[in-house]
């Protein structure tokens, strides 16, 4: 009993001391809360400064980049088909997919054996009517001669007639020996015209020959044509495509068997915009010719050709905007008909323009400039091009500020900043290292088998590990993730 009299005294006690320390407890804190309510008086306002990032805004001339896509093309292609309908009784040995061919190269033999039948058909042709050409004029000269006779006989029955009528009146002759003399005249008038409707029916045959003759001929041409488009060859050197034509095998009349490509007469054709367009016109509103450059990214090797813009299409397309250009390219090296390449135009030069940030630009054609007092001023400014991640603009009283590169909700008007100066510097390029095949299989493993890493993230990693050298930093990531 005594002993637990004694615990609970002892209870009672320490419970008695812990709500006398709670209630001083208690006490300190209103006190000091009081004491704060009191004492009015804050901390002294101090303003924000922000530090920003600015370029000294200097006027020049620059030659702004159009940029676009288009796609390779040859400016001088052939569709090779057959002239002549037969078997194919000879190919070329280049008469193959994408082989470079000759001008004059005989690619396709049709056999010509009708051809060469028909040809020597119509030379038989052309034997007869040389030879009724020949018997017509000699018909004709016989008719000539003969007409000549005759007029001659007319002479001198006319000349007798004459000389008998004079010896009657002379009272010498008798009237019957004028009228015999008559009658011979009139036979030989009639003689004369015999002669004459025989010279004309000579005529109309010679006539008649010669149209025969150039008939013939015509169907001789014809027929040797025929016997020449038995032969197909090439017009000019290039490359073969599209390739369809097997030897023996059986051709129809205007089949295609291949296309001829020239591989060295290039040009891309690419589609800009109509206010683009309207750039790339001169003073006489015609298209300048400015120069290209373009570019086909394989694999981190460019495959680059310039070239100089020559027309545009004729036409816009049916339900398409903006305009059509060609550019013949020079020393296109690797590109092939067909390639969907990166097109860079240079435009005329712009006077007196300033090259800024796009970043710097707003929505409202705006830009901040730093005032007195290191200030935020807002400044209009006129843009002109847009350049990749810059901008070419024009305002005035802009030459030679101070423009913030890079707009931020918290910048405005009136706020005070402490310029840095941009000095636009080049950007060091990443370290880079090799990989093994072993480690970067390991690498490649971990990233396809981590499950909390994004597909997109995912497949960006793997492109990159694939390549030759990898940046050493994401390599320096990839082994903190593995726990070395």
């Amino acid at each position: 009993m005594r002993f637990m009299r004694q615990s609970l005294t002892g209870l009672f006690l320490l419970s008695l001391t812990l709500g006398l320390l709670g209630v001083a407890g208690s006490m300190i804190f209103d006190a000091i809360e009081a004491r704060f309510a009191d004492d009015s008086s804050g901390p002294p306002a101090r303003e924000r400064v922000f530090t920003v990032n600015v370029v000294t805004a200097e006027p020049g001339t620059v030659a702004p980049e159009l940029v676009a896509f288009g796609e390779i093309q040859s400016r001088r292609s052939l569709e090779i088909r057959a002239a002549a309908a037969g078997t194919i009784v000879k190919l070329s040995e280049d008469f193959e997919e994408g082989a470079e061919v000759r001008p004059g190269e005989v690619l396709v033999q049709v056999d010509p054996t009708k051809a060469r039948y028909a040809l020597e058909r119509v030379s038989s042709d052309m034997l007869d009517a040389e030879a009724e050409e020949r018997d017509a004029i000699r018909t004709l000269e016989l008719a000539l001669d003969e007409l000549d006779a005759a007029e001659a006989q007319l002479d001198l029955r006319t000349k007798a007639f004459e000389r008998q009528v004079d010896l009657r009146e002379r009272g010498v002759g008798t009237a019957a020996a004028v009228e015999t003399a008559e009658l011979a005249q009139s036979g030989a008038r009639q003689a004369v015209l015999s002669n004459r409707r025989a010279l004309a029916q000579a005529e109309a045959r010679v006539d008649q020959a010669d149209t025969r003759l150039a008939r013939t001929r015509i169907a001789l041409a014809e027929a040797q044509k025929d016997l020449e488009d038995t032969v197909i060859t090439a017009d000019f050197a290039g490359t073969l495509s599209e390739v369809s034509a097997v030897e023996g095998g059986l051709v129809s009349m205007n089949e295609k068997l291949a296309q001829l490509i020239d591989a060295k007469a290039l040009e891309v054709a690419f589609r800009v915009s109509t206010p683009q367009y309207a750039r790339l016109l001169d003073g006489d509103n015609r298209l300048h010719q400015s120069e290209v450059k373009v570019s086909l990214d394989v694999m981190g090797s460019d495959l680059t050709a310039t070239g100089v813009i020559t027309r545009d299409a004729a036409a816009v397309g049916e339900g398409q905007t903006g305009r059509v250009l060609f550019a013949r390219l020079d020393g296109a090296r690797g590109l092939k008909p067909g390639d969907f390449v990166t097109v860079r135009v240079t435009e005329p030069e712009l006077q007196r323009v300033v090259k800024l940030p796009a970043s710097a630009l707003d929505a409202a054609g705006r830009v901040l400039v730093v005032g007195e007092g290191n200030r935020l001023e807002a400044l209009e400014v006129r843009l002109l091009r847009r350049q990749g991640d810059s901008v070419l603009v024009r305002g005035q009283g802009l030459p030679g500020r101070q423009v913030v590169s890079r707009r931020t909700p918290l910048l405005g008007e009136g706020i005070a900043v402490k310029p840095v100066t941009n000095t636009g510097g080049p950007i060091e390029a990443p370290a880079m290292v090799s990989l093994s095949d072993e480690d970067r299989a390991k690498y490649v493993a971990f990233v396809e088998g981590n499950q909390r890493m994004p597909e997109n993230v995912k497949k960006r990693l793997i492109a990159q590990l694939n390549q030759p050298e990898v940046p050493a930093q994401m390599i320096e990531r990839l082994q903190g993730r593995m726990g070395g």
